[in-house]
């Protein structure tokens, strides 16, 4: 199915062709590496009629953190699946010495929890502190 065709307005009949100095060249070539265009003409074109150029950048010092960040989420995940399947043991049998086992297993594993909880909260201070700061 192909597109419509542009409004003899919107058309664009005309051909443009210039030169640039190497300097600038790279300059445009470093704008286009970042920005959301995929070819050079499209970023010329958006410079000449003026139009906003939206340049993507990417903090790599917040790669890690995040990478971190996903680790500990999916371990506390995990923590709580084993708790939900330990609860589910524990309510499954009416003896009291298996309550207590099951008790005392997901009290264990409760405790492996917290100290990924303070790493998490340190990460997200740090984080506050980093972007929210003025």
């Amino acid at each position: 199915m192909g597109r419509k065709p542009a409004s003899k307005a919107a058309a664009l009949t005309r051909e443009l062709k210039t030169r640039v100095t190497e300097a600038k060249f790279q300059e445009l070539h470093a704008i286009l590496k970042h920005s959301t265009h995929s070819e050079m003409s499209g970023l010329l074109r958006a410079i000449l009629m003026g139009q906003p150029i939206k340049v993507l950048t990417q903090d790599q010092s917040l790669s890690n953190v995040m990478e971190e960040l996903a680790r500990i989420r999916t371990e506390i995940r995990s923590i709580g699946v084993n708790i939900n399947q330990i609860t589910r043991l524990f309510n499954l049998y009416p003896e009291n010495h298996r309550k207590e086992f099951y008790a005392k297993t997901a009290f264990s594993t409760y405790e492996a929890l917290q100290p990924k909880i303070d790493r998490l909260l340190t990460l997200v201070s740090n984080l506050a502190i980093k972007w929210l700061s003025e």
